[in-house]
């Protein structure tokens, strides 16, 4: 029935704008979301990108050293939380803790991921970390979608392949979803960077609005730290992803009160992961997988 529900409905919600919203759009400055992903590795460069004045969207991998941490003092700095989901691609790295695999069963996936958002404080979104793989399988993908319905999320596809399905898939529940524009530093130059940013901004002049993913990468932030602040001089607005996103939707509210359930949160204490530390679920969750 939800793959059913796929096919019907794809088309239909992609087509959902309103006229009304796109005469909003046309009065505002174009606007950039710059996700930085993989946040919970890196304590110093982390604690930079959530100090900085611009509504950066902080996309968290689950059970990492710093994520509670980090994820924590970003919600006080007005910073949106997301997932970082890791999900299988296609060049057979590793995913870590909370890694959503081809082989697993629906209900194996479906816990996976609940408890992944269980683990990280104040999440807004989902994002998927890798997925070259993951993110072609139509089932997989229904199955991810299935489960994140029933919270107040949205989720981005960070397009890692062209082919993905994960976009369409989330538009098909209607859940509210974005899709990756450019990537800001998968080569780590400031050269580069600065070459992508500039693309990044040359899309939100062209359609209104862009999205950029970039990593905790000192290069990335010592960028960011220096030309975030002169976007106002250039006319560019950046907003947090549920910001464009209602910019894009006529400044509706993405979930009417009380449509979803509440995420319980379960990231309470420390374990070990590997050659790291990670975070503690509740004790009932105590039987999952990555916990070892």
């Amino acid at each position: 029935m939800s793959l059913i529900r796929y096919l019907f409905l794809a088309v239909a919600c992609v087509a959902a704008t309103t006229a009304t919203a796109q005469d909003t759009n046309r009065e505002l400055p174009p606007t950039i979301a710059i996700i930085i992903d993989d946040m919970g590795h890196n304590l110093q460069e982390g604690r930079r990108l959530v100090n900085m004045d611009q509504p950066l969207t902080l996309a968290f991998l689950p059970y990492r050293r710093f994520t509670e941490q980090l994820a924590t003092l970003a919600h006080r700095q007005n910073k949106e939380i997301m997932l970082h989901a890791p999900m299988a691609n296609t060049q057979n790295f590793s995913l870590g803790a909370g890694g959503l695999t081809p082989d697993m069963d629906e209900h194996t996936l479906s816990q996976t991921l609940r408890r992944s958002l269980q683990s990280i404080p104040f999440v807004s979104g989902v994002n998927n970390h890798m997925g070259s793989l993951l993110t072609q399988k139509l089932e997989a993908m229904d199955w991810v979608m299935r489960e994140l319905d029933k919270y107040p999320v949205y989720f981005v596809d960070s397009r890692t392949i062209a082919s993905s399905v994960a976009s369409d898939v989330a538009n098909a529940y209607q859940i509210p979803s974005l899709t990756r524009d450019v990537f800001l530093d998968h080569e780590q130059t400031e050269e580069f960077v600065d070459r992508q940013f500039k693309l990044l901004i040359k899309r939100a002049k062209e359609n209104g609005s862009a999205v950029g993913i970039g990593h905790p990468h000192k290069v990335t932030v010592d960028y960011l730290e220096k030309h975030l602040p002169l976007l106002d001089q250039q006319g560019i607005a950046i907003a947090t992803v549920s910001g464009l996103w209602a910019m894009r939707n006529g400044n509706r509210e993405m979930f009417a009160e009380g449509e979803k359930q509440a995420i319980r949160p379960a990231y309470a204490g420390k374990i070990k992961l590997g050659s790291e530390e990670g975070v503690l679920l509740t004790p009932e969750d105590r039987d999952y997988g990555v916990i070892k």
